[in-house]
């Protein structure tokens, strides 16, 4: 089939990359090159990087709705336009397009997290499960209707491993949709609206962990925590993003069951910082102007943190 793929990050690129394998990509449509992550030049997105490695011209306009976007579009004759977290609206006279119309790699299980960031949202949230929908694109923001689902258990995964496994099931997932459109057309599935929910974008500092929030609060923020979104802190007076931490399932058995809302303990090399509810353990993170550590290094840096005089607080 001959497809037009739009997309942006590395979620999207996954599936690019399985996409060309089985499909005629006559171009790629992703986001101008940008300042990502903690970067200060600017990087290609990920789609452009895999498009461009496999030959498929790129095209990175502001903006779809000019009326010389929508004839480039045209002239390209798609039999299909797929989207996965392209991160632009694509207007009405680009979903007329393709035969077959604009197909959304949508990572949630619909009608639930409609939006712009339903893999974060799904874990802040302490969901069982997350999933991917194939979805029939229209004027309204995740409203159309899907074809195939997919899930999978949340787990203890973290932002990185989530969207991997998600991506990963999401291309199978649009790959069938397209072998089904091929052979006569799927079952299209409406959404309730009365059950959807939506994914708002991470606000800067949405992430942050506090001494006064639950320790199973703070622990999936960190879990939902990106570099373009990080999980920070300030611990003894240091300023540092947590890239990894755990629940203390038995706080006694290593004796920081008195630590308060608010103080750190070094015990045994481990971490630990109050919270609200008891204590969370740290295992990975990097101190401003640093590199990444293990939490025991940069404790192992910090004067009287033994004593648990020390005190951390919201970035």
């Amino acid at each position: 089939m001959r497809i037009v793929f739009m997309g942006t990050p590395d979620f999207a690129a996954q599936i690019l990359y399985e996409l060309k394998e089985q499909h005629d990509v006559v171009a790629v449509y992703t986001r101008p090159d940008a300042v990502r992550g903690r970067g200060k030049t600017l990087e290609a997105s990920p789609v452009k990087k895999t498009a461009l490695a496999a030959g498929i011209p790129v095209f990175e306009p502001s903006s779809l709705r000019s009326d010389e976007e929508v004839e480039r579009l045209r002239a390209l004759e798609p039999d299909a336009v797929c989207v996965a977290a392209y991160g632009m609206i694509l207007p009405q006279a680009v979903l007329d397009i393709p035969k077959h119309g604009c197909l959304n790699v949508h990572a949630s299980l619909l009608p639930r997290y409609r939006g712009a960031a339903p893999i974060e949202r799904a874990i802040l949230a302490g969901e069982r499960e997350a999933g991917v929908c194939i979805m029939r694109m229209e004027a309204g923001l995740d409203t159309g209707d899907y074809c195939i689902s997919r899930s999978c258990e949340i787990g203890d995964m973290d932002c990185a491993r989530l969207t991997a496994a998600l991506a990963d099931k999401g291309a199978l997932a649009l790959l069938s949709a397209l072998a089904e459109i091929e052979q006569g057309g799927p079952r299209w599935t409406a959404q309730d609206d009365a059950a959807a929910t939506y994914a708002d974008k991470i606000a800067k500092g949405e992430l942050d962990i506090d001494p006064g929030e639950a320790c199973a609060v703070n622990e999936r923020r960190v879990r939902a925590s990106s570099a373009a979104h990080p999980s920070r802190c300030i611990v003894a007076g240091k300023r540092v993003t947590v890239l990894a931490a755990r629940l203390v399932d038995d706080a006694a058995s290593v004796g920081v069951d008195d630590a308060a809302p608010g103080s750190v303990r070094f015990v045994a090399k481990r971490l630990f910082l109050g919270c609200a509810d008891g204590v969370l353990e740290i295992t990975s993170v990097k101190p401003d102007g640093k590199k990444e550590m293990t939490a025991a290094a940069f404790a192992s840096g910090v004067q009287n943190i033994k004593s648990g005089t020390m005190v951390w607080e919201r970035n």
